[in-house]
């Protein structure tokens, strides 16, 4: 799973609908205890989703509208243009499967464990953002399920390099779960999850120096990699239902980290 947590500083007086199914089986004690879904409420935030928005992007950007109402017209965008998206997705993704280097190689390892990686299992899609009451913004830009498949986020997939790094770790996670069958949601332990994000975000490229230089800002020359590749496993973990807080989840990837960081299977090596 490929996330992106953010933070939106919270409104005094949101109305918080009940929070939406986690997509992994969760007890109800612990399902009450999630961050409830902020609702727009355009007199709060400023977004009135019936005005044109253009009206709406004149006023984000002369600051009448919140972070927070900046966050719901950015998701009614997506609606908006999804069609759109997703046949863009769509043509990088068969680029993808055929011409790049990387997600080719990972499609013949993948059918030497019986396997099959395609446009038939890799779907494009809108996913929907959520903002929680405690200020964070919960986005992905894919995922993989084992009886499903790979799903693409059309609406967070910037360019054709993105989604092939996009691919390219999800791809890793179904060579990993043919090779070991992987406890995905943490049943048994987090480790196995843990493992497979140190290394899908080793071996993809998302976190090679020029993205994250470039895209994300991080100048970073000493140990930018390692750091990069250790924040997105903490990340992608803490999305489990079976992980309890960012401090379970550092401890889980530092237990793993040695021995999963060197691992570079299918790869002789990390080339992007």
């Amino acid at each position: 799973m490929s996330s992106s947590p953010s933070t939106i500083p919270p409104s005094s007086s949101q109305t918080q609908p009940s929070p939406s199914s986690p997509s992994s089986p969760v007890s109800s004690a612990n399902a009450s205890e999630l961050p409830q879904i902020v609702a727009n409420d355009p007199k709060r935030t400023g977004f009135d989703p019936q005005t044109s928005w253009w009206i709406n992007y004149f006023k984000i950007i002369t600051g009448s509208i919140t972070p927070e109402g900046a966050f719901h017209y950015r998701e009614s965008r997506y609606i908006a243009n999804e069609e759109r998206d997703c046949k863009t997705c769509e043509k990088w993704r068969d680029y993808a499967l055929q011409h790049s280097p990387t997600v080719v190689f990972l499609r013949q390892k993948i059918a030497a464990l019986n396997g099959n990686i395609d446009a038939s299992n890799v779907v494009c899609a809108r996913c929907p953002a959520r903002l929680t009451a405690d200020g964070q913004v919960h986005r992905s830009s894919g995922g993989f399920d084992p009886g499903s498949g790979i799903l693409i986020c059309a609406n967070e997939i910037t360019s054709r390099g993105h989604l092939e790094d996009t691919l390219a770790h999800e791809m890793v996670h179904a060579w990993d779960h043919l090779r070991w069958k992987m406890d995905w949601v943490g049943d048994k332990n987090l480790k196995q999850a843990a493992c497979t994000e140190i290394r899908a975000s080793m071996l993809s490229g998302e976190c090679r120096w020029t993205k994250e230089a470039l895209t994300r800002r991080n100048w970073t020359l000493t140990q930018q990699f390692q750091e990069c590749v250790r924040k997105r496993a903490v990340e992608s973990l803490l999305a489990r239902p079976r992980c309890k807080d960012d401090v379970q989840a550092v401890k889980v990837v530092n237990q793993v980290w040695d021995s999963c960081f060197s691992d570079t299977r299918p790869f002789d090596e990390v080339y992007r």
